[in-house]
């Protein structure tokens, strides 16, 4: 009997960055064939959901790959519309995004389809967590809550698509002040915190925003988040946190800070006030909420040689840093004339 060919479908969005993808698709379904696979194509359209449908189609059609191509709006689709079936395909990714954050934590090469689509022939994968929230959605960076974060949605969406999860970093000065410590009580596996915070943050990957340093000892396929609360809405504080981040992870250690490794959160507010929910950086409801981790739920290409080798300098890492350089300098001139 003859063994039937693997199937692969490229889920693409053509207008992720510059349309890089649209120029490469042709390229991109020649390399998956010359892997094996009889690969075909769909483009995302401005329909909601559009990707997720597309991924829930092919996943029950049994297609063994499905590869998401774009920013982490069009992964996190995808992995919404595989991640609630019994049976699913292996999944790659071609980040034509800004930050790419989970392309990032799987050191796939960001901005170039033809390398990246190259590096599932490298045939490494790795079992990745997932983050599921309200017992239905699914997030693969972050989830996050908070004044502070709540700060990302009065940002004008040409300055996210340009900095990603940092973009409050750019109007940052104007509205830090903004920032409160809001009561709450949050359960983990350890026990309970309650108290105010400024900001609640589960990450699921060490890379958040571009910097690998907020959550550095982030895994993927460990089972748990990365729980940090920042407990002071102080500007000062927060600026001495944001230079401690950009040194290397030093603020994991800081009295202003709780850091937690826990499989499963649940926030409840402790005030009548609403608590916005951010999912890898969007809307994602409201609070109370219970924040599960599916361990290993999804197996995705990887280049696993690069990710066991942490002293790999990232240039956008580097640019990155500089910003926020130049933010933590401009908030302190803020403060000084207050």
């Amino acid at each position: 009997m003859m063994k039937t060919q693997k199937r692969a479908r490229l889920i693409y969005n053509p207008s992720s960055g510059q349309e890089i993808m649209k120029k490469n698709v042709a390229d991109v379904l020649d390399i998956l064939e010359s892997y094996g696979f009889e690969a075909s194509a769909f483009q995302t359209t401005i329909e909601k959901h559009s990707a997720r449908n597309e991924a829930e189609r092919a996943a029950k059609a049994g297609f063994d790959l499905i590869i998401a191509a774009g920013g982490d709006g069009t992964i996190n689709e995808v992995v919404s519309g595989i991640a609630p079936l019994k049976k699913r395909p292996k999944m790659a990714i071609i980040p034509t995004g800004t930050t790419n954050d989970f392309a990032r934590a799987l050191k796939i090469p960001r901005g170039n389809p033809i390398e990246a689509a190259r590096i599932i022939g490298k045939n490494q994968t790795i079992q990745s967590d997932i983050g599921r929230a309200y017992g239905d959605k699914y997030f693969i960076n972050i989830a996050a809550a908070g004044t502070m974060t709540e700060l990302t949605y009065s940002v004008p969406s040409q300055l996210k698509t340009i900095f990603g999860y940092l973009a409050y970093l750019a109007k940052g000065v104007e509205l830090l002040p903004r920032v409160q410590a809001v009561p709450v009580k949050i359960k983990h596996d350890n026990g309970v915190f309650e108290g105010d915070v400024s900001m609640i943050f589960a990450a699921i990957t060490n890379s958040v925003g571009g910097f690998e340093t907020i959550a550095p000892d982030a895994k993927l396929d460990d089972g748990l988040f990365t729980l940090l609360l920042v407990k002071t809405a102080n500007l000062f504080d927060i600026v001495g946190l944001i230079r401690m981040v950009l040194q290397g992870g030093k603020h994991m250690n800081d009295k202003n800070i709780e850091y937690i490794k826990t499989s499963k959160i649940e926030i409840e507010p402790q005030t009548d006030k609403r608590m916005m929910i951010n999912l890898d950086g969007e809307y994602g409801g409201d609070a109370p909420i219970l924040l599960e981790n599916l361990k290993n739920h999804i197996e995705f290409y990887a280049n696993v040689d690069e990710i066991s080798d942490s002293a790999l300098v990232d240039t956008q890492e580097l640019e990155l840093e500089e910003i926020a350089q130049k933010f933590s300098h401009e908030v302190e001139e803020l403060s000084e004339h207050e």
